[in-house]
């Protein structure tokens, strides 16, 4: 089925009664599966359209047009951000093409989901004096998965949505694990490595939320610095909620998902458990395997080929980090030995010292001098080799995305 922006306008013309399509612009989605665009009405309303490429991909909109439906207006006005609405679909050659209310904002890369966490665009309108100042991004973003992993269960189990235990969830993950691995294409320490974690049961102790599944930057908006909205919801379930802290692991810089983390305790109704992000980390690295998975059951080579390109990439950065387990730091790097030389003469340079050192005592007890702790012979208090002042201290050390804007739009033809 062909699916050009402008075929995109017709459905969503076909779909929603009174829209008539005068320009198209961009949406970001999964390309393997989807083609999107946003549709600009006559009237300055816009939509988003979303099209499957295959019959998987139109489960998963069936799957999320259900899961939307779960989403009363009651359980909606609980949580902080917004969620997409369906106005209509249209059905052509056994696929379902579905047409969503636009929801404002455009979402971001890794990078710019950091830059803006550090220096945020102003909102459109000055707040008011009285209200309180606009919490960092990366804070709302926390407070978002706290309210969404609130959620009673039922919301998901009426719907006739998955539910794991925490040891399903274990389980779940060594048999994809399994079945990476029969394809021969994956680095052997990487496998070795994740089954280790998995076999780790400590990491398995958790209570199970409400999670969305498919949670990265591509299904996340943001408007003049404040979150807007989550979409993509083809994947809601009760599961463990690491899996929705997976995409954060992409962050270079690790105090981002360490902040998250914090406003997720205070806003979940229940504190997470301690290695919540370590099975992040876990889940991260073993998404490239998945997707090389796919590309083999797919026979889609550039899939293969790129994800086994990641793969290399992630088992020289773990061996160059030495790395014991996903999400735990190697050992500190040895700093190098001072040269040959040097090393000879702060010897040396000790050698003389004590050798001073040992001709003062000969002197003093020569002259009969009593040297005790609370006198020394030159008449300094004390003798213990610190100065006035002087302390000891011991110090320690621990150890992508892609954007695209749906504001724009060019004019269809």
């Amino acid at each position: 089925m062909r699916t050009t922006p402008e075929l995109l306008a017709a459905v969503a013309a076909a779909a929603v009664p009174g829209v008539a399509p005068v320009a198209t612009g961009p949406s970001p989605d999964d390309a393997a599966d989807f083609r999107s665009c946003v549709v600009q009405d006559s009237e300055g309303r816009r939509w988003r359209v979303r099209s499957p490429l295959n019959t998987e991909a139109s489960m998963r909109l069936e799957t999320e047009h259900l899961v939307l439906q779960a989403f009363t207006p009651s359980v909606r006005s609980r949580l902080p951000f917004h969620l997409p609405t369906v106005a209509g679909s249209v059905a052509q050659d056994g696929l379902r093409t579905f047409v969503y209310s636009h929801l404002p904002g455009h979402t971001l890369s890794l990078r710019e989901f950091q830059r803006q966490n550090e220096h945020p665009e102003p909102p459109v309108h000055a707040p008011s004096p009285s209200a309180p100042p606009r919490a960092p991004l990366a804070v709302q973003l926390g407070r978002s998965l706290g309210c969404l992993h609130s959620l009673p269960r039922a919301l998901v189990m009426d719907a006739d949505l998955p539910a794991y235990s925490a040891e399903q969830c274990r389980k779940r993950m060594l048999h994809d694990l399994d079945q990476a691995a029969t394809t021969g294409l994956i680095p052997g320490d990487l496998l070795r490595r994740w089954e280790e974690a998995l076999e780790d049961t400590t990491l398995w102790q958790f209570s199970t939320r409400v999670v969305h599944g498919d949670l990265h930057e591509d299904n996340i908006t943001v408007d003049h610095g404040s979150l807007a909205s989550f979409t993509g919801w083809s994947d809601l379930h009760v599961g463990d909620p690491a899996v929705d802290f997976s995409w954060l692991v992409g962050m270079s810089d690790p105090a981002f998902a360490d902040t998250v983390l914090e406003a997720y305790s205070v806003a979940a109704v229940q504190p997470p458990d301690r290695h919540l992000l370590r099975r992040a980390h876990l889940k991260a690295e073993f998404a490239l395997a998945e997707w090389l998975v796919r590309g083999v059951d797919r026979g889609i080579t550039s899939m293969v080929d790129n994800a086994q390109r990641m793969l290399t990439t992630l088992a020289a950065d773990v061996r160059a980090s030495a790395s014991p387990s996903p999400g735990v730091a190697g050992p500190p790097p040895v700093p190098p030995a001072p040269p040959a030389s040097t090393a000879s003469a702060a010897a040396s340079g000790a050698d003389r010292t004590g050798d001073s050192a040992d001709d003062s005592v000969d002197r003093a007890d020569s002259g009969g001098r009593a040297l005790d702790g609370d006198s020394a012979p030159d008449g300094h208090p004390g003798d213990d080799g610190l100065s006035p002042g002087h302390h000891s201290s011991e110090g320690g050390s621990s150890t992508g995305g892609s954007s695209a804007a749906s504001g724009s739009v060019t004019p269809t033809s």
